[in-house]
C-alpha cells in the first residue's frame, strides 16, 4: 500500500500543476449537472432543458453529482445556480471541479490496491505504475475533464471481489457501476441494484425519458471527433470512394460535409457506402462476442475474468453506436492489469496503449497543452518499455532455477510491423502540425483529424483481430497456466 500512496502522491502533484490548463465543454456539462441535481427535485433531473448540457448519465452518477453539489454550494453557491452559473468558470469553480476529480480518483487507487492484493511485490508495483501514471486518464480526466478514474475504480473493485471468489459482491458492485455509467454494461446483473437506481424515476413515470437521454440514437453513428474504430475506417473509405467516383465521372450524392466536419447527428447517409443503423452496430457487437461467449460457456475460467471484460469492452468500442474516443480507456485500463502476465500481453499493451493514448491528442488542441501531451506519452511509453523489459528478464532463485518470463537478454520487442506502425504515427503528427497548412492552406480542414482517427483505428483493429481469433483457438483455455502472482 505504501508504494501505491507514493505513486498517487506524485501523480496528484502533476495534476495540481495542470489546474489552470485547458478544459473542454465537459467542464460546463458537469457544472450544469451539479446545478440540476442541487436545484431541482428528482423528477425534474432528466426533464430539465435549461441548458443544452442536459443530464444523460445513469441515476447513480446523478446522485454522485448531487453529493458533490452539496459541497459546491458551500464552496461557491454560483456553481450550483441553474441560471447565474451558466458557463461559470471562475478560479474557485475551477479549483472545486478539478479537485473533485482528484478526490474521486481515490476510488481508483482503492480498487487498484484491492485487485493487486496477493501479487508478488515486483509485479504489484509495475501494475500500480502502469495504471496510476496513465496518460489517458491524465489527459481525459485532469485536462479535458471527466471522472473516468472514479468509474474505473468501481470496475476494479468489482474485479477484485470476483478475483477473491466473492461473486455476489462483485456482481453487486458491477451492477452499481452500470448505474453510474451505462457504457460499462456487459449484462444486467443483480437486478435489485438496477431497481434501486431507476426506481425513483419509474415512480415518476420517467423511464422512457431517462432511456432517451442514456441512449441518444439520434446523435448519429460517430461523435464529433471519430473514435478510432471500424466506423472511422468506414467513413474514411466512403470519403475516398466518393472522390474516386467523382474523378471517374460518376454522379455521387454530395453528403460529405456532414461527416467530414465531424458534426454530431448531422449525417444519416453516405456518399457511396450503405448507411449504418443502430441495429447493425448492435448485431456487429454481438457477433464479435459470440466466439468468446461460446468458449466461456463451454469452459469458464474465473481467473481470466479480466480478459473477458477487456475483450467485451474492446468489441463495444470497435462496433458500437456513437462511441467517444475517450471510451478506449474502458479496455486499455483493464488490459493493464494483465499486461504483466506474459511477454505477448506486455507487447500488445504497450502497442495498444500508445495508439489509444495518441488518438486522444486532438482533445487537447490548444498550443499550451501540446508539449504536455507529447512529453507525457513519450515518457510513459519509454518507461513502460524499459520496465516491461526489466521485469521479463529478471532471474531470481536461490537454487538456480529460472523463474523469469524470458531470458536475461530478452527485451520487450514490438517487432518490425508494430514498430513501423508506431513510427508512422510520428509522420501523421508531423503532417497534422506542420505539413497540412503548407500543402492545403485554408482547405480540407478535416483531413488531419481524419488521418489520426483512421490511422489509429487500424492499430486498434489489429489488436482486436488477434483477440477475436483467439476465440477460435483449438487450444482449450484450461491448458493455459493461471495468471501468475
Amino acid at each position: 500500500m505504501g508504494e501505491l500512496l507514493v505513486m498517487a502522491a506524485i501523480a496528484t502533484c502533476v495534476k495540481i500543476l495542470l489546474l489552470p490548463s485547458y478544459h473542454s465543454t465537459d467542464f460546463e456539462v458537469h457544472r450544469n449537472w451539479l446545478a440540476i441535481t442541487h436545484s431541482l427535485p428528482v423528477d425534474r433531473w432528466y426533464v430539465d432543458e435549461t441548458s443544452e448540457w442536459t443530464l444523460d448519465y445513469p441515476p447513480f452518477f446523478a446522485w454522485f453529482e448531487r453529493l458533490l453539489s452539496a459541497f459546491a454550494a458551500v464552496w461557491d453557491p454560483r456553481i450550483v445556480d441553474l441560471s447565474a452559473g451558466k458557463n461559470y468558470a471562475s478560479a474557485s469553480c475551477l479549483l472545486f471541479q478539478r479537485g473533485s476529480v482528484m478526490v474521486a480518483d481515490s476510488v481508483l487507487y482503492l480498487g487498484l490496491w484491492s485487485y493487486c492484493k496477493g501479487m508478488a511485490p515486483d509485479k504489484r508495483k509495475l501494475v500500480y505504475a502502469v495504471v496510476v501514471f496513465s496518460p489517458g486518464l491524465l489527459i481525459v480526466d485532469h485536462i479535458h475533464f471527466q471522472y473516468n478514474g472514479f468509474l474505473l475504480g468501481i470496475l476494479l473493485l468489482s474485479l477484485a471481489a470476483l478475483k477473491q471468489g466473492k461473486d455476489l459482491l462483485g456482481g453487486v458492485i458491477f451492477a452499481a457501476l452500470v448505474c453510474f455509467k451505462h457504457l460499462f454494461a456487459l449484462a444486467i446483473s443483480v437486478l435489485g441494484v438496477v431497481v434501486l437506481a431507476f426506481g425513483p424515476f419509474a415512480y415518476y413515470g420517467q423511464i422512457q425519458q431517462v432511456l432517451r437521454r442514456l441512449f441518444p440514437f439520434g446523435r448519429g453513428l460517430c461523435h464529433a471527433y471519430w473514435a478510432p474504430n471500424i466506423w472511422a475506417m468506414y467513413n474514411t473509405a466512403d470519403k475516398a470512394l466518393s472522390i474516386l467516383f467523382k474523378a471517374a465521372g460518376f454522379k455521387v450524392n454530395s453528403t460529405t460535409a456532414a461527416y467530414t466536419g465531424g458534426l454530431v447527428g448531422e449525417f444519416s447517409s453516405y456518399a457511396v457506402l450503405p448507411s449504418i443503423t443502430p441495429l447493425i452496430t448492435f448485431a456487429m457487437v454481438l457477433s464479435s462476442l459470440v466466439p468468446w461467449l461460446y468458449k466461456i460457456w463451454r469452459n469458464p475460467q474465473p481467473s481470466r475474468v479480466v480478459y473477458y471484460i477487456t475483450y467485451a469492452y474492446m468489441c463495444g468500442f470497435m462496433f458500437g453506436w456513437h462511441v467517444h474516443e475517450k471510451a478506449s480507456l474502458h479496455f486499455v485500463v483493464p488490459f493493464s492489469l494483465i499486461a504483466v502476465e506474459s511477454m505477448d500481453n506486455a507487447n500488445d499493451y504497450l502497442f495498444l496503449s500508445t495508439v489509444c493514448y495518441y488518438s486522444l491528442f486532438p482533445l487537447l488542441y490548444e498550443a499550451p497543452e501540446y508539449p504536455i501531451k507529447v512529453l507525457v506519452l513519450l515518457l510513459y511509453s519509454t518507461l513502460l518499455w524499459d520496465c516491461f523489459s526489466n521485469y521479463f528478464s529478471v532471474k531470481v532463485d536461490g537454487k538456480g532455477e529460472d523463474k523469469s518470463k524470458a531470458s536475461r537478454h530478452s527485451r520487450t520487442a514490438l517487432g518490425r510491423l508494430k514498430s513501423s506502425y508506431l513510427a508512422g504515427m510520428i509522420l501523421i503528427e508531423i503532417y497534422g502540425q506542420f505539413g497540412h497548412r503548407f500543402l492545403f492552406p485554408q482547405r480540407l480542414e478535416f483531413l488531419p483529424l481524419m488521418l489520426v482517427s483512421a490511422y489509429c483505428s487500424i492499430g486498434v483493429f489489429y489488436i482486436w483481430v488477434q483477440w477475436f481469433r483467439s476465440g477460435f483457438s483449438i487450444h482449450d483455455w484450461s491448458t493455459l497456466p493461471p495468471p501468475s502472482k
